[in-house]
């Protein structure tokens, strides 16, 4: 880039974050006053971007509404764990039902083994299934399985990756990370992957990795690299887990189905809860048999919410009636066409942009190079992801400010349309800085 264009592109943003705080002076309040009692107002890192995050106060079907009155159409989809939408009326019937039979019953119920049922229907790799509160937990029991299972310590993990709120492997210098002893690999690197268990491997007790990584930038695994750990920790004795958190939405089996690769274990979150608080770990059944109660020398796994009624039912009803097989493959091919067509338009108009992704999640990032693992972002132009963010904003659209995007079933046709044809304006009206 030459250096008039940094500046256009810094004078674009700054103007841009003006019109967007000019707009929303309620939400400003209501941050200041949030910080009185939060630390800046936040219990959610990833939802606050500067000046500051607006407050949404309503959502139904696949639009929000924020205290200073603007609708958004939401291409977030919670970070994919609204894969429902706001308003579904098979899962509100369902929690509704849920809540009228009693809300902690401190008790085995018939709606946990009917949805570990549609689980394992769903996940072949998940011979048995535990559930949790939400992703991390998942990770965590799976991480510490592996260690009991295998007699070894070391977790194999990629840069980039994010696995929870204590498990992620990025870019930040202070973290809160479980004090587990971490081998770092690059992802989508096969030779340096194959190096790394070659010189490690009596030690690892298992390998996590994500099909694609979600929090890295949507990423998808090249299908060679994760069927290499495939073999290599099987021939090592080590236990290959994917994180499909993210991904278990990628197809009626998830991103496991997609590439045809079956791993030891398998962890879950976000939608399968049908919008509630959600996670899941599962696999061979020799490794989850160790948590069979029957048994004198059972692993103990405790969690007061584990079974909680209203995830249970609303995940039952979301795999079972909302979110079915067909309707899983339809959805996937969707997220792909979108895609296409996004990076067609960048593509006709000569704009170094791109979307990455699999399926019904993308992210945005302002190159045209091609991205194999975090390392190849290039983050000097992270600016120009950021003038489209407040764009799409100021035209309706919502997503995270990292570029993340993933689809609802909410969404419609013409939802989608409007998505192309603003992003179609963002690369007319910036041509010039997006050509450098």
């Amino acid at each position: 880039m030459s250096e008039s264009i940094p500046t256009a592109i810094g004078e674009a943003l700054r103007k841009a974050r003006a019109r967007y705080a000019d707009a929303r002076p309620r939400s400003r309040e209501r941050l200041q006053e949030a910080s009185r009692v939060m630390p800046g107002g936040n219990t959610r890192t990833v939802l606050f971007f500067p000046p500051f995050p607006f407050t949404v106060v309503r959502g139904e079907g696949a639009y929000l509404w924020d205290l200073d009155g603007h609708r958004y159409t939401d291409f977030l989809g919670e970070y994919t764990a609204g894969l429902f939408g706001h308003s579904d009326p098979i899962i509100q019937q369902a929690v509704r039902r849920a809540l009228d039979k009693g809300i902690v019953l401190g008790a085995h119920t018939e709606a946990e083994s009917s949805l570990a049922a549609e689980i394992q229907r769903r996940f072949p790799s998940m011979a048995q299934v535990r559930f949790t509160n939400s992703g991390t937990e998942a990770n965590l029991m799976a991480l510490g399985i592996a260690r009991l299972v295998t007699g070894r310590s070391r977790i194999m993990v990629f840069d980039g990756a994010y696995h929870g709120g204590v498990l992620y492997f990025g870019d930040s210098k202070r973290t809160v990370n479980a004090p587990f002893d971490y081998v770092r690999g690059e992802y989508n690197n096969v030779a340096a992957s194959l190096d790394l268990l070659r010189r490690h491997g009596g030690d690892i007790a298992a390998v996590l990795v994500e099909p694609m990584l979600g929090a890295g930038g949507a990423i998808p695994a090249a299908r060679e690299f994760l069927e290499t750990l495939r073999d290599v920790t099987r021939a090592q004795g080590c236990l290959l887990i994917f994180d499909e958190v993210m991904t278990s939405r990628t197809g009626p089996a998830g991103a496991q189905g997609h590439y045809d690769v079956r791993p030891d274990m398998t962890t879950l979150g976000k939608y399968l809860g049908g919008g509630l608080s959600f996670g899941a770990f599962g696999g061979r059944a020799d490794i989850m048999s160790e948590f069979d109660p029957r048994r004198p020398d059972a692993v103990p796994h405790a969690g007061t919410f584990n079974n909680n009624t209203l995830s249970m039912c609303a995940g039952l009803a979301g795999l079972t009636q909302v979110f079915t097989t067909q309707r899983a493959r339809s959805h996937f091919a969707r997220g792909e066409a979108l895609r296409e067509r996004l990076n067609a338009t960048f593509g006709e108009h000569g704009a170094s942009m791109q979307f990455t992704g699999l399926g019904s999640i993308m992210n945005i990032h302002p190159q045209s190079a091609p991205i194999r693992h975090p390392g190849d972002i290039d983050v000097s132009r992270s600016p120009l992801r950021d003038l489209y963010f407040f764009f799409m904003l100021e035209n309706g659209f919502y997503f995270a400010q990292r570029g993340l995007i993933s689809l609802s079933l909410a969404l419609s046709d013409d939802d989608l349309d409007s998505f192309v044809s603003a992003t179609e304006r963002f690369v007319g009206r910036y041509r010039k800085i997006l050509d450098a």
